[in-house]
């Protein structure tokens, strides 16, 4: 780990993570084995990130979010609180045939306050998933989704401006 990454003396990390210049995590953040998280990124209070995630550079996840194994976040991603990764298509307390199912979120992506992105799909570059949506399908680049389950509303710009109500 850099010299200038700040763990707050609460938090449980792996001497086995890899984590970025200026990165920040906060109060009762777990981060498990093999992760690798970028530079300069923010994790708030009771984030999980499970082993092997990915976190690309300039993140910032909020309070309360569950990473789990399985997901790779790109650059510049902003995960709202709450907000929970899903890794197993079919759960269940045990199960033989147990496979992780990735997720990937690209570069410049939103997600709102406790959303559910249900595994094995794609969030697109500088796309919006809205607060309090489920998102049990791929989101396109420059697109708005919400709702249960989520479906796309408008275009947007890479600020999250909408700039089209054609989808």
């Amino acid at each position: 780990m850099a010299n200038d990454v700040y763990i707050h003396p609460t938090a449980n990390v792996s001497d086995k993570a890899s984590i970025g210049q200026g990165t920040k995590v906060w109060i009762n953040v777990q981060i498990r084995e093999d992760v690798v998280i970028g530079a300069g990124c923010i994790l708030s209070k009771d984030v999980y990130v499970d082993h092997a995630v990915k976190i690309g550079d300039r993140c910032k996840i909020q309070n309360s979010v569950s990473v789990y194994n399985g997901v790779e976040i790109g650059d510049d991603v902003f995960v709202g609180p709450n907000a929970c990764f899903t890794n197993d298509k079919v759960p269940r307390a045990f199960n033989a045939d147990w496979s992780i199912t990735p997720t990937f979120v690209h570069n410049g992506a939103s997600i709102g306050a406790n959303a559910t992105i249900v595994c094995g799909i794609t969030i697109g570059e500088y796309a919006m998933v809205a607060a309090g949506s489920v998102v049990t399908k791929d989101v396109a680049p420059y697109t708005l989704v919400m709702g249960n389950p989520a479906r796309a509303v408008a275009k947007i710009d890479r600020e999250g401006n909408r700039v089209s109500g054609d989808v």
